[in-house]
């Protein structure tokens, strides 16, 4: 074979450079459209979770120690309240446990915790559960020498009202209510439930006698000495006027069972405001807004459920009644799992403001946008779900909870699982490839 037949058949054809140049053509393609789908996923997948500890038993609530940055208590529906430390290392031995002087299952159990203002200082904690006759008890109690253990022998139990009994009655073994929070006044408020059973056949939420079906707002900066454990601010809404034979521990009306409420953050630029999920009966499901210092409102139940008429054969204890800022049918959930407006700084900038709740039985999370007119009162814009993101470590669940940490940074509990996940941003965009070139 001559040289030149050599030469001939290696030159390349113009079919065999068009076949070439039509390979290349597609790999930049393949390579450019493999780059754009990672970059438009990374940028849908706005939030995502991470496992933060594990192993609990029905946890319920996920408390900052307001001493300890680096601490945080999970507490257990079973009595006992565990330790989680140094990013997720839970300790051996419980904070805690009080199984022996409750009974827990159903809505009955170790319902919430919560530090007061001057926790450094006084080393006390407080708690609300069932007792083992069903009915709710507020606790206080202080830590031990080691700030790891809680002293048991501490336990005081609030008394309440002109009877002084250390318990608040309980008529039925569901709508406990039960979580417990200290308000930017330095106040706890206690969310209670309207005794249970179905339509509130008490009329309770609506009776001013009792503290059932209401959200009570109390001084417990007093001594060990004072004989109730609290006193009843100056302040309070129903101090000097209101409903014949009101209680004066009453902040407002018409809660059904709210289950987890929080306020906006004043420190971290919030408003101040109270927020609440209160579960409902048979259709809604609602989130109740109260601007900061707006005691005395009436959220309406039995009357109404939602936005909506319900059992109309008593009237109100006194109107007008508040509607709730949002609401969503039995078609998507069936019991809200309050939470909190978002306050940290390592979501993207875009979440600063947004609510988030869920619901506990389909285990869906949302955040909504909160706009205000100029008297602080709120309007719902943009409601978003984001429970399809973040189930990337698997199925969310029964959300029992919302929590955040001393950075504000968002947590969730659920109570399926046993397990604390973190809220978290979106991946770090992965680099651009290097060693690759696109030939033309």
């Amino acid at each position: 074979m001559r040289p030149t037949d050599v030469m001939c058949r290696n030159r390349p054809t113009p079919a065999r450079r068009a076949r070439r140049k039509s390979a290349r053509a597609l790999r930049a393609v393949v390579f450019a459209s493999v780059l754009a789908s990672a970059i438009v996923a990374d940028v849908h997948a706005q939030l995502r979770t991470r496992v933060y500890a594990s192993g609990f038993s029905g946890p319920i609530a996920f408390v900052q120690d307001p001493d300890d940055r680096a601490g945080q208590f999970v507490v257990q529906q079973d009595g006992r309240i565990r330790v989680v430390r140094d990013g997720g290392v839970v300790l051996p031995t419980p904070f805690i446990d009080l199984s022996a002087t409750l009974v827990a299952g159903g809505e009955q159990g170790l319902l919430g915790m919560a530090f007061p203002p001057d926790s450094a200082a006084s080393r006390r904690f407080f708690v609300n559960f069932t007792n083992r006759a069903g009915d709710t008890v507020v606790a206080r109690l202080r830590r031990s020498a080691d700030a790891f253990i809680a002293d048991p022998s501490s336990r005081f139990d609030l008394r309440w009202g002109a009877s002084a009994t250390a318990f608040i009655a309980q008529p039925f073994a569901n709508h406990n209510g039960g979580h417990l929070v200290f308000g930017p006044d330095g106040f706890l408020y206690v969310g209670l439930g309207d005794g249970g059973s179905g339509n509130d056949p008490g009329h309770r939420a609506q009776n001013p006698s009792t503290l059932l079906g209401k959200m009570l707002r109390i001084d417990v900066s007093v001594p060990d000495t004072h004989p109730a454990g609290y006193q009843v601010p100056a302040d309070n809404p129903f101090v000097r006027s209101g409903p014949p034979g009101v209680l004066p521990e009453i902040w407002a009306f018409g809660l059904r069972n709210p289950w987890r409420y929080s306020f906006d953050d004043r420190s971290r630029g919030g408003t101040g405001a109270l927020i609440i999920g209160d579960v409902g009966q048979n259709t809604f499901e609602e989130v109740d807004y109260e601007p900061a210092n707006r005691g005395g409102r009436n959220y309406g139940w039995r009357n109404r459920e939602g936005a909506h008429d319900n059992v109309l054969s008593l009237p109100p204890a006194y109107g007008p009644l508040s509607e709730p800022i949002h609401e969503y049918t039995h078609s998507a959930g069936q019991s809200i799992t309050g939470g909190f407006v978002y306050r940290g700084s390592t979501l993207p900038e875009s979440f600063r403001g947004r609510y988030f709740f869920a619901d506990f039985i389909t285990g869906r999370v949302w955040s909504l946008g909160l706009a205000l007119d100029g008297n602080g009162e709120a309007r719902v814009v943009n409601v978003t779900e984001h429970t399809a993101d973040l189930s990337n470590t698997g199925s969310l669940g029964n959300i029992s909870s919302f929590g955040v940490d001393a950075d504000g940074e968002l947590y969730m509990t659920g109570y399926s699982s046993g397990r604390v996940l973190k809220i978290i941003g979106p991946p770090i965009a992965p680099p651009v490839p290097t060693g690759l070139r696109i030939i033309r």
